[in-house]
């Protein structure tokens, strides 16, 4: 997998995704609208591929979680409970001058401004003097205020207080709340874990830096419950079992790093927080947070509903509130870290023969006897279509139906393309941009010996293999 994140812009990789379908603008022939973006065909299944991998990692090959699915839209007292409704909030300030609006913490990063001692992003933020509008440059900006991120609807035909509801800022609220109806149905015993994979929407001052902070997002999130003086342990083990999933999935161990909370820079209910951060072309930037919460959601949860929540252990005759450790992923996040990841330029031999490969040096020149090929390297679980599959020429009936039956008998299995137009070797070319790892082609000699030419994306190698043992083949390699 390719450690060289530098060779990749942001404006290389969305052009690279608009062009081949992985991003596109929302409501683009509208002129957009910002912080909300659309996964076309090949997205799609990105995304899906991330949610599947996590889900097997997280629920699937375990026993002691069991996944859920809540709505979207909660009571609204689920977030007066939560705290959202007071303490979900952002630092706003307004430029005078050109009427921007910005996030104040991010615009003091931006510019290099520390902030002051015992100053947060969430109480007693002030602006120094040399804070500047990025827009106009201007230093003659308003002082911060809360800024609620939720965004607000209403239920029924009657748009006023007693209709108010919410969508959700986070999925985490509704495995709080389903915590007895999951335990009394799943048979389960502390420890043990809710999962959930669901949209998620934050009116975001300043969405920016691509999908990277957007207005509508999906999360990954789990809540494992344990019984409370465990938390240091469960916490640690869960660090570790996420940071081993990102290798798996294919992001270089170099390119993730770790954020361990100071004391005083946790919540109150909290024992510890780690962030796993990846190194975007912009910096380095959270993927996903894991945080001993305590018994904090639970208890507030019990004291708004009047509901118990308890867990009784019948071994030991306790009963408790139990603590949480939850580790909350961004699928949109991990989606651009994983497109980031595999975006490679390579100068390559023009014949597309087995050869020596180099990396394409930025401002070098292409050696003489190369051609650059950009290439996306997925890891094979990951990427969008695991193989493609070709007739050498579209125009021989024998070829094309041999083709067509090995792409129908691939297809029911793995998302799969067929592709019988041009050149060979510019067929090669368009997979590799998409970062299909296997191209499978059928030529005169599959019709004598019933093999193919089964190419291999990264080293480029090209191996004989036998029809019917091509799916032992794909499957060995797409899920190693």
């Amino acid at each position: 997998m390719n450690m060289k994140i530098n060779q990749v812009t942001i404006d290389a990789l969305a052009s690279l995704c608009k062009r081949r379908g992985f991003i596109f603008q929302n409501s683009e022939i509208y002129g957009g609208i910002n912080g909300f973006w659309d996964y076309g065909p090949l997205g799609v299944e990105l995304k899906r591929n991330i949610k599947d991998s996590w889900w097997q990692s997280v629920v699937q090959w375990r026993d002691d979680v069991v996944g859920l699915d809540a709505a979207t839209i909660m009571h609204p007292r689920v977030w007066e409970a939560s705290g959202h409704l007071d303490g979900f909030t952002d630092p706003m300030v307004d430029c005078r001058q050109c009427k921007g609006r910005f996030r104040a913490d991010l615009l003091l990063e931006d510019q290099g401004i520390e902030l002051e001692t015992g100053s947060t992003a969430e109480k007693n933020l002030k602006l120094p003097a040399n804070a500047k509008c990025p827009t106009c440059g201007a230093r003659d900006l308003t002082e911060p205020r809360a800024f609620n991120l939720m965004f607000k609807t209403f239920i029924g035909p009657v748009a006023d207080d007693t209709s108010a509801a919410y969508l959700r800022p986070e999925t985490a609220q509704g495995i709080f709340v389903n915590f007895d109806n999951v335990l009394s149905v799943a048979r389960k015993k502390i420890p043990f874990g809710i999962a959930q994979i669901g949209k998620a929407f934050r009116n975001e001052i300043n969405p920016r830096n691509y999908t990277f902070r957007s207005r509508e997002f999906e999360q990954m999130e789990l809540e494992f419950f344990i019984k409370p003086g465990t938390d240091a342990d469960w916490h640690a083990y869960w660090v570790k079992e996420r940071l081993d999933w990102y290798e798996r999935i294919g992001l270089a161990r170099a390119n993730l790093d770790q954020y361990e909370y100071g004391k005083d820079e946790l919540a109150h209910y909290a024992s510890a927080c780690v962030d796993i951060l990846y190194r975007f072309p912009f910096g380095l930037q959270e993927l996903e947070g894991i945080a001993a919460r305590g018994n904090y959601d639970l208890s507030r949860h019990r004291e708004f509903s009047g509901k118990s929540l308890e867990y009784f252990d019948q071994e030991t005759g306790e009963r408790y509130l139990p603590h949480v450790v939850e580790p909350s992923a961004g699928v949109d996040r991990i989606a651009l870290a994983v497109l980031c990841e595999a975006y490679t330029v390579e100068w390559i031999p023009k014949e597309d023969t087995e050869g020596d490969i180099r990396p394409a040096e930025p401002g070098e020149k292409v050696p003489s006897g190369y051609e650059e090929r950009v290439v996306m390297k997925f890891a094979p679980r990951l990427a969008p279509y695991k193989a493609a599959v070709f007739p050498l020429l579209k125009n021989r009936p024998e070829l094309v139906k041999t083709a067509r039956s090995i792409y129908d008998q691939i297809k029911k299995r793995w998302p799969a393309f067929y592709d019988q137009t041009g050149a060979i070797g510019r067929r090669y070319r368009r997979q590799d941009e998409i970062g299909t790892p296997f191209g499978i082609t059928v030529d005169f000699q599959s019709l004598e010996d019933d093999t193919v030419t089964l190419r291999h994306r990264d080293s480029m190698k090209q191996d004989r293999v036998g029809i019917p043992e091509l799916p032992g083949i794909l499957a060995e390699k797409i899920d190693e």
